[in-house]
C-alpha cells in the first residue's frame, strides 16, 4: 500500500498531538496579534494565548460559525493582505448571503498536499487517468481534485458536470481509471451509459471513484461497486475549511483527517461540551495552518463521530465516520446546499403569493428532484392559465437565482396548504439513500 507521506501519515500519536500544539500554540499567537477578529472573540471569552497550554486547552476558545462569514462579507476577517491571495472561492449564498474564502500560495499547497495524500490513499497515483467531474469556478470541487490529482502524478480530465454521454465517451476513449463527481451523478453516469449499451463495468477501465459534497449510504456504495465494478470511496470537506480535503483509505472504514492540517473535535450540539472518541455529535474543526482566513473551532453542523485508534493501513490520523446529518435543517439537493429558510426569503419578495409553501424532495432514478409547492394569494387567484403562469415562471426564476438549482414549482389555491401551531413542518424528503 503506497502513502504519500509516510513521515507525517504514520507518525506516532504522541509526536502527532505535539505537533498540532505547536501549530495551535503559533495560530492564536498570531490571531490574537494581528486579527481584530479574533482578537476581540478571545477577550469576550476572556482568553489569552498564554492560556493555550496544551491541546485540551482549545476549548477554551470561542467557537466560529458560518455566520461570522457571512456577517463579515466579504473579507472582513481575511488575515492576509490582498496581495498575498491568490485565489478566491465563493459559496452558493444557499442561506441568502455567499461567503467568500481566500487563498495564499501556501493555502493552496496545503490544500493540494491534504488531496494528494487522500488520493494516494485511495489507490491513486502516477498512471492513473482521472476526470473530474465535479463543477469547476466558484465551487471548490473541481478546481480541488483537479490540483490534487495533477500533484500525484494522475492525468486528469476536466469535464466539470454535464454533458453526461460526452463525459461516457471520453471515458473510454482516454481509458478513464479514477472518477470524482458526486455519488448520485456516478449512479446517474452508469444508467446513461446502459441507455447508450455500455456496460461501465465491462467496457471502461475505470476502477475508482471518489465520491462526496452530498449524503450517500454504504448500501448505496455497495451497489455502486458491484454493477460498476469499481472502489468507492467517501471524500470530505467544505468551502469554508478550504474544499475537499479528506477521503477514506483502501480498508473504506473511516475518513482520515490529516491531523498537522485539522484539529478535530465532536461536541453536543445543545451544549458545546467536547465529546469522547467514539460518540456521535457535531463535528467541529480548526485549520492549524491557514493564512488567509484561519479557522479555529468552526463549527461545520455536520453528525459524525472520531475514531482515533491507528487504522489497519497503517495511518495515525484520526478518522470521522460517514457524515449521518445536520444539526440545522440543511437540504443537499445535487450537491448543492439548500436552505427551507431561504425559499421562504424569496417567496416573501413576491407580492403574488403567500408565505405559505412546503418542499418535496425526491429521487429520480439518481438524480435528486425538488418541488416547491407555492401557495397563491387571494387577490392573485384566477382560472386564466397565462396569469397563473406568468407568476409560476417568475416564482421559477426567482428560486433558481436565488438557490442556484433548478427546482420544480406547483402553485395552488389559497388555504390549500397545511396551517402548523407549533414549528412548521416544510420538507418533505423522499429520498432513500
Amino acid at each position: 500500500m503506497k502513502i504519500w507521506d509516510p513521515r507525517i501519515e504514520e507518525m506516532p500519536a504522541e509526536e502527532l498531538k505535539k505537533l498540532q500544539y505547536r501549530h495551535l500554540k503559533t495560530l492564536v499567537y498570531r490571531l490574537y496579534s494581528f486579527s481584530e477578529f479574533y482578537h476581540r472573540r478571545m477577550d469576550e471569552q476572556k482568553v489569552h494565548p498564554d492560556d493555550i497550554n496544551s491541546l485540551a486547552d482549545i476549548t477554551k476558545l470561542p467557537f466560529m460559525y458560518k455566520s461570522d462569514l457571512r456577517d463579515n462579507y466579504p473579507n472582513k476577517i481575511f488575515t492576509a493582505p490582498q496581495d498575498e491571495l491568490v485565489r478566491y472561492h465563493v459559496s452558493s449564498g444557499t442561506t441568502g448571503k455567499p461567503t467568500v474564502v481566500g487563498y495564499t500560495q501556501k493555502d493552496l499547497e496545503i490544500w493540494t498536499n491534504s488531496l494528494a495524500r487522500s488520493l494516494t490513499a485511495a489507490g491513486l497515483g502516477r498512471g492513473d487517468v482521472m476526470q473530474v467531474s465535479y463543477g469547476y469556478g466558484l465551487f471548490t470541487g473541481g478546481l480541488g481534485l483537479h490540483y490534487g490529482a495533477e500533484k500525484i502524478g494522475a492525468t486528469v480530465v476536466p469535464t466539470s458536470v454535464g454533458n453526461t454521454e460526452r463525459q461516457i465517451e471520453l471515458m473510454q476513449d482516454l481509458s478513464v481509471t479514477a472518477i470524482a463527481c458526486t455519488p448520485s451523478y456516478m449512479v446517474h453516469l452508469g444508467e446513461t451509459a446502459e441507455k447508450m449499451g455500455i456496460s461501465i463495468k465491462n467496457d471502461t477501465d475505470l476502477k475508482t471513484a471518489v465520491l462526496g459534497a452530498e449524503p450517500w449510504s454504504e448500501a448505496m456504495r455497495r451497489r455502486m461497486q458491484e454493477q460498476m465494478g469499481i472502489s468507492a470511496y467517501n471524500i470530505y470537506g467544505t468551502s469554508e475549511l478550504s474544499g475537499p480535503m479528506f477521503t477514506e483509505c483502501s480498508e473504506q472504514n473511516g475518513i482520515h483527517i490529516w491531523g498537522d492540517i485539522a484539529y478535530t473535535e465532536i461536541i453536543d450540539p445543545d451544549t458545546g461540551e467536547q465529546l469522547p472518541s467514539g460518540e456521535k455529535g457535531e463535528l467541529v474543526m480548526t485549520i492549524l495552518q491557514k493564512e488567509a482566513l484561519p479557522m479555529i473551532r468552526f463549527r461545520i453542523g455536520d453528525i459524525t463521530s472520531i475514531d482515533e485508534s491507528v487504522c489497519p493501513c497503517g495511518r495515525t490520523h484520526p478518522r470521522i465516520e460517514r457524515i449521518q446529518g445536520r444539526v440545522d435543517d440543511m437540504l443537499i439537493i445535487r450537491g448543492i446546499n439548500v436552505f427551507p429558510s431561504q425559499v421562504e426569503h424569496a417567496l416573501l419578495g413576491i407580492p403574488e403569493v403567500s408565505g405559505h409553501f412546503r418542499i418535496v424532495v425526491d429521487r429520480k432514478g439518481a438524480l435528486d428532484t425538488m418541488l416547491v409547492q407555492v401557495e397563491l394569494n387571494p387577490d392573485s387567484f384566477s382560472d386564466k392559465l397565462s396569469d397563473i403562469m406568468d407568476i409560476r415562471n417568475k416564482v421559477s426564476h426567482l428560486l433558481k437565482n436565488q438557490l442556484n438549482v433548478g427546482v420544480g414549482i406547483e402553485l395552488v389555491a389559497p388555504g390549500a396548504l397545511p396551517r402548523f401551531e407549533g414549528k412548521a413542518k416544510r420538507v418533505t424528503d423522499r429520498r432513500v439513500m
